[in-house]
């Protein structure tokens, strides 16, 4: 087993583990917060934009059998890469999309992944997803673990705008 990690951002991290989880090779996902300044946040310190950080997940994986480039594809259909600061409903720094690079090979992969999106065409808006090196990541509070799995009606709730993008954009 090659066991990696990543860590995407992009919006409410309860709505970004499902869609990793259910991928072979996934070994865990876990709700948290990075690229801030202050040690060990608070969701409630984190939500008051002055931490800098931002909600992301990170992944373990199995790199035999999931690659990372196969992760940034999932990732960026979970996201509206054209908008910077926020995800659907929610808006503010703190839900803004970002792959947080932790080394060279995964920033190659991440630039030309953002590259090829770009190029495809797909979006008439920039793709506008910040590519930054990781810094360490805290994980969030037990009750934002597993939060799809856990509460099932308000995970519907907050996951259908997005999932109505998603449809709209992906469907191919």
């Amino acid at each position: 087993m090659k066991k990696e990690t990543a860590i995407f951002a992009g919006g409410c991290f309860w709505c970004m583990v499902e869609p990793f989880e259910e991928q072979p090779g996934i070994l865990n996902v876990v709700s948290g917060y990075t690229g801030g300044h202050v040690p060990n946040p608070t969701y409630e310190q984190v939500s008051s934009h002055t931490t800098g950080h931002t909600e992301a997940v990170e992944i373990t994986f199995d790199a035999d059998v999931i690659d990372y480039p196969a992760l940034l594809e999932i990732y960026w259909q979970q996201t509206d890469p054209t908008d910077a600061m926020g995800q659907f409903q929610d808006r503010g720094d703190n839900y803004r999309p970002v792959i947080f690079v932790k080394d060279e090979a995964q920033r190659k992969a991440a630039e030309a992944s953002k590259a090829a999106l770009e190029a495809s065409g797909r979006f008439a808006d920039p793709i506008v997803t910040q590519i930054e090196p990781a810094k360490p990541f805290y994980p969030a509070e037990p009750e934002h673990q597993q939060f799809y799995a856990r509460n099932p009606r308000r995970y519907a709730m907050e996951h259908a705008q997005r999932q109505d993008f998603i449809d709209k954009n992906w469907k191919d």
